[in-house]
């Protein structure tokens, strides 16, 4: 059973392309997908670029064209939940489109034809993906050196599972990311984390009955510091995490 492992940004999938057995190279959708072994699993690595569309297109293209099993997301995301902080990792049970308003003729962020707001992860692969990270995070203490001055924080990274939340928008400010967090919580929405792609790849995993699950490594706080801690973590500490706890998973995986 093939494993497609999907990300955003090259610096998210780290050097899982270089490590694989017996790569192959396929071009389609203007986007460049690699066939080979990680781990003893059969794995399709694939970058969908920034945004629901790109990411909505690439994991359709795993399933019709790659005939994948399940999809797999890493990558970075800002944390909204309290204690979520910058160094962590968050593990989704769920996503919701935090940008989705089809109000008054359906409720705020429910889906039009879904009769719900919140897409659910696989709960296999979900822990999975826990136990992957909780290991990483013993055995790498974290994974980053919590007094880099391009990070700015220092504590016990942790692994955190529940809701992240997509949107096309890079959430940048305080007030910003406070107003949403209140507003979601208000409606029963707790979120851990913001991106911009993983709740549209679990849509379309949900239209074509593919398990998916996602891990998110926390860059920034979606605040008036993300456009500094954003680009620093991406570049110098997500391709850690990701080389890690992917590595981890599908060894869980080959059990």
């Amino acid at each position: 059973m093939t494993t497609a492992i999907l990300s955003a940004l090259p610096e998210e999938q780290g050097s899982l392309v270089h490590a694989l057995a017996q790569p192959e190279r396929v071009m389609h959708a203007g986007r460049a997908f690699w066939r080979g072994g990680l781990q003893g699993q059969p794995v399709v690595l694939a970058l969908s670029g920034i945004g629901k569309v790109a990411a909505a297109t690439t994991a359709t293209v795993l399933a019709e064209r790659f005939g994948v099993e399940r999809i797999v997301f890493t990558g970075v995301a800002g944390g909204l939940g309290a204690g979520v902080q910058v160094g962590d990792v968050a593990v989704a049970h769920g996503f919701l489109q935090h940008d989705m308003d089809a109000s008054p003729i359906f409720p705020r962020w429910e889906l039009p034809g879904y009769g719900m707001a919140r897409m659910p992860c696989d709960a296999g692969l979900t822990a999975m993906l826990f136990e992957a990270a909780s290991a990483y995070l013993v055995r790498g203490k974290g994974g980053f050196d919590p007094q880099d001055p391009g990070i700015g924080h220092s504590h016990a990274s942790r692994v955190h599972q529940g809701l992240i939340v997509s949107g096309d928008r890079f959430v940048s400010t305080s007030a910003e990311s406070g107003a949403l967090r209140q507003a979601l919580a208000a409606a029963g929405h707790e979120a851990l984390a913001v991106e911009m792609e993983g709740a549209a790849v679990a849509q379309v995993c949900h239209d074509y009955g593919l398990p998916f699950a996602a891990v998110r490594t926390i860059s920034d706080r979606a605040d008036d510091g993300a456009h500094v801690d954003f680009p620093h973590f991406v570049r110098h500490v997500a391709s850690r995490y990701a080389d890690h706890i992917i590595r981890e998973f599908l060894r869980l995986l080959s059990k």
